[in-house]
């Protein structure tokens, strides 16, 4: 039963790892109403929870049901999950239809995760990608294109609509528990490709922190663009290492070589829009975030790939 007392927070693709982290810290000072598209999320007799879809008709029920005063929107579609037209539809379409109704029932804040995938991997790319950097990745791949229109609807909705209070967060790559995104399956893999001659610079953020940081920039609400990544960064294949995965090495050239044998071995987290990412760093300057918001991660890159190695451990 929702407490009137208590704002309501509508948390898109709350089936996700990360997700449950943020309801979990914010349930307790917020009314919370669940919605994933993949699957019916069970979160307690206390939270709300549909299975819909943000791009059909159905959506807006939700907002008819509940006095919704904020969303935090997690419900991007992955690169590695669905095909680029249904990619498109649920984070361009859905994302465009989202700030629509909140715009029509008076929702008060808004916050948006996007991916530092927008940035694109290059081999120009400077030391430390701070928030004015421009974006790459369309340019590099029509498989990011929805990636980077989606950031760039949330940038117009921001200026356009002061009202709604929109964050936008550019996390590094999220890892640990339950979290299944690219490179979290690369380092829960046994053997993981790596291109020869390559092992860029990458961050990685725990998706307890993760969480921490969404938790800490919705209390904030401090609207903007804003990185989140440590300061600290690792190679790639010391990543690897570290998390007990052996080296499947791929000749580099011609490209069409490493993108056949990740199709013929089964490499989804290895798919050829992000070959790039693994031949380039793309390290992001998260100082503006901690600053902000006064946030520092606590755990480190040690504890996060001893939770890869563990995991293989124990399948032993």
């Amino acid at each position: 039963m929702a407490n009137s007392d208590k704002p309501t927070i509508l948390v898109t693709g709350a089936g996700g790892a990360t997700a449950k982290k943020v309801i979990t810290l914010l349930q307790h000072d917020y009314n919370i109403v669940a919605v994933d598209f993949r699957r019916q999320i069970k979160l307690g007799k206390d939270i709300p929870s549909y299975l819909v879809d943000i791009t059909k008709r159905g959506f807006e029920d939700i907002f008819r049901n509940h006095k919704i005063d904020g969303v935090i929107h997690m419900g991007r579609v992955g690169t590695h999950s669905s095909n680029r037209r249904s990619r498109y539809n649920t984070n361009v379409i859905g994302t465009q239809r989202l700030f629509d109704r909140c715009r029509k029932y008076g929702v008060k804040q808004v916050l948006v995760m996007s991916t530092f995938f927008v940035y694109g991997a290059d081999a120009y790319n400077p030391a430390l990608l701070d928030e004015d950097t421009p974006f790459k990745a369309a340019e590099l791949t029509l498989d990011l294109v929805d990636a980077v229109e989606l950031e760039n609807l949330a940038n117009i909705y921001l200026y356009k609509y002061p009202e709604l209070n929109i964050t936008i967060l550019r996390p590094c790559h999220i890892a640990g528990p339950g979290v299944r995104n690219s490179m979290s399956t690369l380092l829960s893999s046994q053997r993981a490709p790596v291109l020869m001659g390559f092992s860029p610079m990458m961050q990685f953020i725990h998706v307890d922190d993760m969480g921490e940081a969404i938790a800490a920039a919705y209390k904030g609400n401090k609207p903007g663009v804003y990185n989140v990544a440590p300061e600290d960064y690792i190679a790639y294949q010391d990543a690897l290492s570290a998390s007990g995965c052996k080296k499947a090495p791929l000749p580099s050239v011609p490209p069409a070589l490493p993108l056949t044998i990740s199709k013929l071995m089964g490499w989804r987290a290895f798919p050829s829009y992000l070959i790039n990412y693994f031949k380039y760093p793309v390290v992001l300057d998260g100082s503006l975030f901690e600053k902000t918001f006064n946030y520092k991660p606590k755990h480190s890159y040690q504890e996060i790939f001893t939770y890869y190695r563990q995991q293989k451990e124990l399948l032993k």
